[in-house]
């Protein structure tokens, strides 16, 4: 499996390539955003890690060339406590960030939950090749493929996630413990926003209903559930 690293910090990517070496993987590393965009839509890496700090072009300019051509899964390396960069990054598409200093267990946990969510379905028990269908929109777990009005949604993969457990628990509310825990791979901390933007993501490309409704329906103090048309 190839990573690619975008990151100036040439020491770090040389231990991060250490160290994801020792854990099977194949990693290369750029150390500008222009040489990262290339590398990113050169279409020979499997998920990309991107640094937000850099020289010239910055991981979020970075992202925004990148998410008009690719849906590549994209890890950020935030400052720690840095919420304006990782919010604006999960706005770009960013599937998942991880706080600098980065501890390498760490980013390897984030990586495999994400390659193991874009490679199989959420659940082992449904039958992946069965469309969710829910009025106009038609989800497919088996080509990761969303359709509403039988045009295909740009959805980045945590948002796939998300909208795929929503559909499977049309009619429950789905706490944001949950959703983040099995959408996008980690625990729900009582700080983190990530659930909120990708909802709020998936709001804008799903549109409302024609009598105004939102597909997506919050339910204050617990989560969220799918609202029928």
């Amino acid at each position: 499996m190839r990573i690619l690293l975008v990151d100036d910090d040439t020491e770090l990517c040389t231990m991060l390539k250490e160290y994801l070496g020792t854990e099977g993987f194949e990693a290369d590393a750029v150390h500008d955003g222009e040489a990262g965009v290339a590398a990113a839509l050169s279409g020979k890496y499997a998920i990309m890690v991107l640094d937000v700090m850099m020289p010239r072009m910055g991981g979020i300019e970075t992202l925004r060339q990148i998410r008009e051509k690719s849906r590549i899964p994209v890890i950020m390396l935030t400052a720690k406590g840095d919420d304006i960069d990782r919010i604006i990054g999960l706005e770009l598409g960013a599937d998942d960030y991880v706080p600098k200093p980065c501890q390498p267990r760490e980013l390897v946990a984030r990586l495999r939950a994400i390659l193991r969510r874009t490679g199989s379905a959420e659940a082992p028990e449904e039958d992946p090749n069965i469309p969710l269908v829910s009025g106009r929109l038609h989800l497919h777990p088996a080509y990761r493929r969303a359709e509403l009005d039988g045009q295909t949604l740009d959805l980045t993969s945590s948002e796939f996630n998300l909208l795929e457990m929503l559909l499977r628990a049309q009619g429950k509310v789905l706490n944001k413990n949950e959703l983040c825990e099995q959408a996008l791979g980690r625990p729900f901390t009582r700080y983190d926003r990530s659930v909120d933007v990708h909802m709020s993501n998936l709001r804008q490309k799903l549109g409302n209903y024609p009598d105004g409704r939102t597909p997506i329906q919050t339910v204050r103090g617990i989560g969220y559930q799918w609202q029928t048309e």
